[in-house]
């Protein structure tokens, strides 16, 4: 089978999988909802009965790890889906976690966040049927974490909140099925601006979509399943080249591949493009941009899109660092500063 054909294959099969699980979660008899009937979702109620027994599965960390513990038990191969350290992993589910419970009783804003999740997760290979085998994982987890307390209103309440969010992640997956999972990048040139700084340009091998002051995750050959976030440098170009600043955050992890370990010829996976810190559509007049280290990235491309609008009146831009030595792209600063007036 080619690439193509199998591309059209996997979306067929996900599609179908789709359609399946949510005719299994939305079934009457489970008392979930979808689409035009999903208003009727009570996530208010059932916060507030999680909310009053949280004391029973926190912490979330524990939680997370007897879940990964029984869902790696009962289905091995998972496991390859997930990178060789789990602690991220375990963090950022935790952290979700919190997320959706916070903000059960305000279903548009978990919605938006989900499903955006759900598009995300596309790339790391998850498709609608693992949402079964995390629901009972996480079911198992929850009664060993709450023993003899656990009760059936407090399972119906956490199964009622799982599968409105699975549902939406399905749903934003489904709606991306016409992207590609991931964008392959050649990096064209890497240049450590400081010791602990690198500054990477890439060349997608197809049209990568974004806008300037969003980021996007980006996976090293060297560390598989590991997706770090870095904001694009640069406003959308006609070559689709786009431009990275990295900074050394640690021993062992994605920056240390991206700084120290990557040349020239190598290529990186990205996930889709993400953020609302994004210039609006309409006429700009006075633009304020503050960023301290490689946060200059995010200005940077926001930078060029105000100069290239004729509508932005002017733009003040403050930038810190620790020392002066840090401030590493001084020479394009210096250079715009000259031929923009409107800086």
């Amino acid at each position: 089978m080619d690439t193509t054909a199998s591309d059209h294959y996997h979306a067929l099969l996900a599609r179908h999988e789709a359609m399946r699980l949510r005719q299994r979660l939305f079934s009457p008899r489970q008392g979930n909802t979808t689409g035009r009937s999903r208003a009727r979702y009570d996530g208010a109620a059932d916060q507030q009965v999680i909310k009053e027994s949280l004391d029973l599965v926190t912490p979330f960390e524990d939680l997370v790890a007897d879940l990964y513990e029984a869902m790696f038990r009962r289905h091995p191969y998972l496991r390859q889906l997930f990178p060789a350290s789990m602690e991220f992993q375990r963090a950022h589910l935790a952290r979700a976690l919190w997320y959706l419970i916070e903000h059960l009783d305000r279903p548009d804003e978990v919605t938006a966040a989900f499903a955006q999740l759900g598009r995300d997760h596309r790339k790391l290979g998850v498709r609608p049927v693992h949402y079964e085998a995390f629901e009972t994982a996480l079911l198992e987890a929850l009664r060993h974490r709450a023993g003899e307390r656990w009760t059936s209103s407090l399972e119906q309440a956490w199964l009622r909140m799982m599968r409105f969010a699975a549902a939406t992640m399905v749903e934003g997956a489904d709606s991306a099925l016409s992207e590609p999972l991931s964008w392959q990048a050649t990096v064209i040139d890497h240049q450590l601006r400081t010791p602990d700084v690198a500054v990477l340009r890439l060349q997608p091998s197809e049209p990568f979509p974004y806008r300037a002051g969003q980021y996007a995750p980006v996976e090293s050959p060297l560390l598989k399943h590991t997706w770090r976030p870095y904001h694009l440098a640069c406003a959308p170009r006609p070559d689709g080249e786009l431009e990275f600043h990295i900074r050394l955050a640690g021993i062992g992890g994605v920056s240390e591949a991206l700084v120290r370990h990557t040349r020239r010829g190598d290529v990186l996976r990205l996930g889709p493009a993400r953020g609302s810190m994004t210039l609006q559509d309409a006429p700009v007049g006075d633009v304020l941009l503050v960023a301290f280290g490689t946060g200059w990235a995010a200005m940077k491309a926001l930078l060029e899109e105000a100069g290239s609008r004729h509508a932005v009146r002017s733009v003040h831009l403050f930038l810190g660092a620790r020392t002066l030595s840090e401030l590493y792209d001084t020479e394009y600063l210096a250079d715009v500063e000259r031929r923009c007036p409107w800086l």
